[in-house]
């Protein structure tokens, strides 16, 4: 008899009415990521026409990192938002010191339940990026080198962060908070780990408030993307059908802002960004 592949039907018809509600959610979006790991980055890119880049940016943006803040960077996947913040805090230390400094060892922190992202992650880090900056290839590979050291990775749930109380200034979780078990519980969990003044982002997806929009969008959504996209990855998880049901059976924007203030966050503030197809929260640590 053949072995049962453990990768296929993880997400089926039934469990997709509602996956929020299925008991092994945590198992089963585990399995799910690791599975589709290897494709992750090109699925992105190619299905958000590479506005998952721009979207990143943004967050970084309203994150306005200084030079000395600690980031955290939770559900980092393969640590594209990471890569990002580290990028934002490495020109801003060479705009301020006239001269190339790095962030310290661990200064920026990459966690990701599901460890199968974290060598795509640590591997993508040590790339050189940096060239038009530095001004040479060599310049830009030692600086990958020091980036790749200095970042660091670690394999843990958003519930229970692998940190210290009020050990940083920025926390930041990309399209995975929808993903978490119970995600009042990570807010408070990471209101934890922020200093005062730090800065919670949180990116996800929604859908446009626009009737029009928004029936284009579900179309592509629900009907083109879960195709094309299991067919570059080749899943048999049933991801890309998980992910629009995911975000069109999750909590509305003002209910997201009420949880991130219920969990002691202030000033919370919500940012659309392409047409409300994804949204960066802000909250604030007094």
């Amino acid at each position: 008899m053949p072995a049962t592949d453990p990768a296929r039907d993880v997400w089926n018809d039934t469990l997709l009415q509602n996956p929020h509600e299925v008991s092994d959610k945590r198992t089963r979006v585990q399995k799910m990521f690791a599975a589709i790991a290897p494709s992750y980055d090109l699925n992105n890119r190619l299905h958000s026409l590479w506005m998952d880049q721009r979207w990143r940016r943004k967050a970084v943006k309203l994150a306005n990192p200084k030079s000395t803040d600690v980031v955290v960077d939770v559900a980092c996947g393969t640590g594209d938002l990471t890569l990002a913040f580290y990028s934002a805090l490495l020109l801003t230390l060479v705009h301020e010191n006239r001269r190339v400094v790095s962030p310290q060892v661990g200064q920026v922190i990459g966690i990701d339940f599901t460890f199968d992202m974290l060598p795509i992650a640590s591997k993508k880090a040590g790339r050189p990026r940096f060239g038009m900056h530095v001004g040479s290839l060599v310049q830009a590979q030692e600086l990958a080198a020091i980036r790749q050291s200095r970042i660091k990775w670690f394999n843990g749930d958003a519930l229970y962060l692998p940190l210290a109380d009020q050990s940083s200034n920025i926390l930041s979780i990309a399209f995975g908070i929808r993903n978490v078990v119970d995600p009042a519980a990570a807010l408070k969990e990471f209101h934890r780990v922020l200093k005062p003044g730090g800065r919670l982002i949180i990116l996800e997806f929604s859908l446009p408030t626009n009737r029009l929009l928004r029936a284009l969008y579900n179309f592509y959504f629900t009907k083109i993307l879960p195709r094309t996209a299991t067919w570059i990855s080749r899943d048999k998880t049933g991801a890309y059908k998980y992910l629009p049901q995911s975000v069109n059976t999750f909590i509305s924007r003002e209910s997201m802002q009420q949880m991130m203030k219920d969990a002691g966050f202030t000033d919370v503030q919500a940012f659309p960004l392409t047409f409300g197809i994804c949204i960066c929260y802000r909250g604030i640590k007094n």
